[in-house]
């Protein structure tokens, strides 16, 4: 029973690490919306996290038994979609022909999207919760109390 709960504990582990860099990265997302840059390429771009499932073989266990498993942030990826060229002469920023490029964050889209990461979060410390009222509850029972 306690390699189940610690497996519980993990898993909430790091699906609460992998929620914390998403909230970070829209953070720098909704932190640079609405900046503008003198090319396409010095302009900032969205980033997003690339989550990927961990799986651990444990010994003892068959092939056919569930593994270990989590969620990890394997990279940060970069928006490729085109920028907004805007025409802005008196813009400190602005290209010899008065050109800016405008970042492609989308604010609302972000909010929703941080809104979606800090419940999963929430989600994630509710299991860890849940499990170690149940681990209370069985130290408990076994001690007669």
């Amino acid at each position: 029973m306690a390699e189940s709960m610690e497996r519980i504990l993990t898993n909430a582990a790091s699906g609460l690490s992998a929620q914390s860099i998403r909230m970070s990265t829209i953070a720098s997302n909704l932190a640079n919306a609405g900046s503008v840059g003198t090319t396409a390429d010095s302009t900032y771009h969205a980033k997003y996290p690339v989550f990927s499932e961990v799986n651990q073989q444990v010994m003892g266990l068959s092939a056919a038994d569930q593994p270990v498993g989590g969620v990890q942030v394997t990279d940060i990826t970069q928006s490729n979609k085109p920028l907004e060229r805007r025409y802005e002469p008196h813009n400190p920023l602005a290209d010899q022909k008065g050109y800016v490029y405008a970042t492609d964050v989308n604010p609302i889209a972000e909010m929703t999207d941080m809104i979606s990461a800090s419940k999963e979060y929430e989600a994630n410390v509710q299991v860890m919760n849940t499990t170690k009222s149940l681990m209370e509850q069985s130290i408990n029972l076994l001690n007669g109390k």
